[in-house]
């Protein structure tokens, strides 16, 4: 369930499996809709999945989105026993309230910055006067990935915390908010599949926020990411998942939340070392478009051996290859932007480049597909290093076209070695 790129992309690889005969994607998207049905129900309409579900006689329930794990989608779907992969609502805490998951860290030694959480605007102001910019100011609970301000200024922080807790722009989410120190370095994203006992690492990534090259303009979901980081070494490796993933997973345990599924860790890598930034309950976006064209193994078998606490059982192997994805936008995003403008070049790219569709829709002629959303493609390509992997994609993206279309065109332009 899901429409994103993400989703497509989790459906392209179950659709490789000979596990998977039919593919139903609620509600899908132009991409989906070439490799499985879509069905016109909302990822957070839960009855009329369950409906769905019960009618077709689906045997296997994935969930992209996180909207439908904090609403306890999964604890409803398990209560009838149906296979569903994806967290359940107490699990899924650890991204919908970022005071929950910043208490457990603090309470378990998990590294992360400094901070305070305050349900009072007077006291969270008075400790925001004690503090020094840059300065970073979040809302607690899920606000579509807006909800954290990193502020330069003394103004700008209160203006954060005003608009959080006072003019209420992401509604309940401001019920609580966190101010805490602003960490610098190398930023990058952790994942890690777990049944709630066994932690088996993913391959990791880095995603670029801001909308302009250079990493200017405001923030947005992501306009495109790679994997492997070039500076990922068996060292950093190791330590991301002895300081931080395992730790995290058995500190869930004894809080008696058992974790199943995805563990997203957006990670610092600072001169003190590396600390934890947020996280979050399922596969990233752009992330998932690069980490799993990488994954070997049969999906189906990893969330089977998830949902069947198995996982210790199975071995997940990974192509060596790097992976990079580009985020084709609509003029104007992340501000207002205008879709609905046909979508040229799809069918002319090479034949390693897999393309996979956030905002899009289905056109009324035949083979049409028009623009739908903000982010409207992720254009990717794997290669044996990131250099061939990149040029690969930035081949083809001038082959593809709609109205206003814009994308970073230094996504990965890292040197190697």
């Amino acid at each position: 369930m899901g429409g994103g790129a993400r989703e497509h992309t989790i459906v392209w690889k179950l659709a490789q499996s000979p596990k998977a005969e039919e593919i139903y994607v609620a509600p899908g998207n132009a991409g989906t809709a070439q490799i499985a049905r879509n069905l016109s129900i909302k990822a957070e309409d839960i009855g009329g999945l369950l409906k769905a579900v019960q009618e077709k006689g689906i045997e296997l329930v994935v969930v992209g989105p996180e909207a439908p794990l904090a609403a306890g989608m999964v604890d409803r779907f398990q209560k009838l026993g149906i296979p569903i992969f994806g967290s359940t609502r107490a699990a899924t805490e650890i991204e919908s309230s970022k005071v929950f998951a910043k208490d457990l860290m603090q309470k378990y030694g998990i590294p992360c910055a400094r901070s305070a959480s305050f349900s009072d605007y007077a006291e969270a102001t008075e400790y925001l006067q004690q503090q020094a910019p840059p300065i970073v100011v979040k809302a607690d609970g899920l606000a579509a990935g807006k909800g954290v301000i990193v502020a330069d200024s003394m103004a700008q922080a209160q203006q954060a915390l005003d608009d959080i807790m006072q003019s209420r722009i992401f509604g309940a989410a401001g019920d609580k908010a966190i101010i805490e120190e602003h960490l610098s370095g190398v930023e990058m994203s952790a994942f890690a599949f777990s049944d709630g006992h066994t932690v088996i690492p993913m391959v990791p990534a880095c995603d670029y926020k801001p909308a302009f090259d250079g990493n200017q303009g405001p923030n947005t979901g992501g306009m495109g990411s790679y994997s492997p980081p070039h500076f990922y070494n068996p060292s950093l490796a190791e330590t991301v998942m002895n300081t931080i993933m395992v730790p995290t997973i058995k500190a869930m345990a004894q809080e008696n939340r058992p974790y199943r599924g995805v563990l997203y860790g957006g990670l610092m890598l600072t001169s003190a070392g590396v600390k934890v930034l947020e996280f979050n309950a399922r596969f990233g976006d752009p992330e998932c478009q690069v980490t799993l064209p990488r994954l070997k193994t049969d999906l189906v078998d990893v969330i089977m051996a998830i949902i069947n606490g198995k996982l210790s059982q199975l071995n997940v192997e990974w192509s060596e290859d790097a992976c990079v994805g580009v985020v084709m936008a609509s003029g104007g995003y992340p501000g207002t932007y205008e879709t609905g403008f046909p979508i040229t070049g799809l069918n002319e790219l090479e034949q390693d480049i897999t393309v996979f569709h956030a905002g899009t829709k289905v056109g009324s002629k035949p083979g049409e597909v028009l623009t739908s959303g903000g982010r409207v493609l992720t254009v990717t390509a794997m290669g044996k290093n990131l250099t061939e992997a990149r040029e690969k994609v930035y081949a083809n993206l001038p082959r593809i076209n709609f109205k206003d279309c814009h994308y970073r065109k230094d996504i990965a332009l890292i040197k190697e070695g």
